[in-house]
């Protein structure tokens, strides 16, 4: 039996598949490796930054350093809806600037989008996380008109700790109400993969930003339910070891109970960071998580672009 020989033509495409791949596997591995940095370049070389674009770049909202903003606006004429966007990091990292792809995509989408930094550990132990998320919320609306933004139309999303923060200022009121943001101005929460039930603190982040709370019972969200809270949506990877699917399901459960009712979104697959990474090109192609975004922000009153009811990024 002859055995194949490949030719000219042949061993040029070899090498050319071996290129792919061995750039395909750079590109993976360094997503996983250099995170939200080439996370963000990768949504920016493939996605680009045509529909949307940037007005505010490290707004203060506030007098202190980490206390700072950046917006991100679609092109199409407004009004459009204020989402606000609080990062993670276990609430020891994680700043308005790394998560552009957030401000890009969403923009594009038809979301006028606000990334919210905030003080981390140490300055930023519990409660000054959640001073500062509600007081970046209060300038976001505050300039709502300068950016083309309804404020009648106000939701707040994050992931991670990120999640906490903003789950914690729709759940319990005095956050947002010392800010001087009015009663039922937020019309949905969206938590990401966050932390909602995990007292007693285990990890090192919890313990360095909760630790010296004299009563860790009131750091916890799923202790602040209630029946007039604004519309949740906690979302979560089954295959997240970080903060386990429990803390969504906890929280959905007890919010169901007291009268609002809540499911939480369980998405087979998906490990912590990749409740980040399904919003980012080229791996927004797995829709299930945007999908699930942006039907829950239809639902409560902020409809997604034309493009998107298409299924077209």
């Amino acid at each position: 039996m002859s055995r194949w020989k490949p030719g000219k033509l042949g061993w040029t495409v070899i090498t050319f598949a071996a290129l792919a791949a061995l750039l395909g596997g750079t590109f993976v591995y360094g997503v996983r490796n250099h995170g939200l940095a080439m996370l963000d370049w990768a949504d920016r070389t493939l996605g680009g930054t045509e529909g949307m674009r940037q007005v505010v770049d490290g707004q203060p909202y506030g007098p202190l350093p980490a206390q700072r903003l950046d917006v991100f606006v679609p092109d199409t004429p407004g009004p459009h809806p204020l989402l606000v966007w609080v990062p993670g990091g276990g609430w020891h990292s994680g700043t308005a600037g790394e998560y552009h792809f957030i401000g890009r995509n969403f923009a594009r989408m038809g979301y006028v989008t606000v990334l919210a930094g905030y003080r981390l550990v140490p300055d930023g132990i519990y409660p000054r996380m959640l001073e500062d998320s509600a007081a970046a919320v209060r300038f976001a609306l505050g300039h709502a008109d300068d950016w083309g933004a309804d404020p009648q139309r106000l939701f707040l999303m994050g992931q991670s700790a990120g999640a906490y923060n903003v789950v914690m200022l729709g759940l319990e009121r005095q956050w947002l109400g010392r800010a001087g943001v009015p009663e039922g101005a937020v019309k949905g929460v969206i938590g990401l993969s966050g932390p909602y039930d995990f007292h007693p603190f285990t990890s090192d982040s919890a313990r360095a930003a909760f630790g010296h709370a004299p009563d860790p019972a009131l750091t916890q969200p799923i202790n602040h339910v209630r029946a007039d809270a604004p519309p949740m949506l906690l979302l979560t990877g089954d295959r997240d070891t970080t903060v386990k699917p429990r803390n969504s399901l906890a929280l959905a459960k007890a919010l169901t109970e007291v009268g609002r009712p809540t499911q939480a979104v369980v998405i087979a697959g998906l490990n912590h960071e990749d409740t980040v990474k399904l919003l980012a090109h080229p791996f927004n192609r797995d829709r299930r998580e945007l999908n699930a975004v942006l039907a829950f922000l239809a639902q409560h009153g902020a409809p997604p672009s034309a493009a998107v009811k298409d299924g077209r990024d």
